[in-house]
């Protein structure tokens, strides 16, 4: 079995419909991380300080084939083609230690009804 991280970078307040998005989609278990970002765009002041708001870092360890799906999906519902409110992407793992044999049953589990 194949594994990649999916990583979402999303404002914050999408983070839990985020979540509730993934596991819908078959993720199981998540890390969660808080993160501040710069755009390429510069932020407004207001008296000398700038307030640039926070986000959420998602990391998810995902079965290769369902890191597509939770990706899409989460493009589609977060609408983050038309809003830029946050960016995902996926990274192949070599090699994985640690993952609990609970959440590989649940990914095989998910392939097999997509098949």
């Amino acid at each position: 079995m194949k594994f990649s991280v999916l990583v979402a970078i999303l404002a914050e307040d999408l983070e839990e419909r985020a979540i509730e998005v993934a596991r819908r989609s078959g993720a199981a278990g998540v890390t969660i991380l808080g993160g501040r970002g710069i755009g390429a765009t510069e932020k407004k002041t207001f008296f000398g300080l700038t307030y640039e708001g926070s986000q959420s870092v998602l990391v998810f360890v995902l079965e290769k084939k369902l890191s597509l799906t939770v990706l899409k999906n989460l493009c589609r519902e977060l609408d983050l083609r038309n809003h830029s409110r946050g960016v995902i992407f996926t990274i192949p793992l070599e090699h994985i230690a640690g993952i609990d044999m609970k959440q590989i049953q649940q990914f095989e589990a998910h392939i097999k009804q997509d098949i």
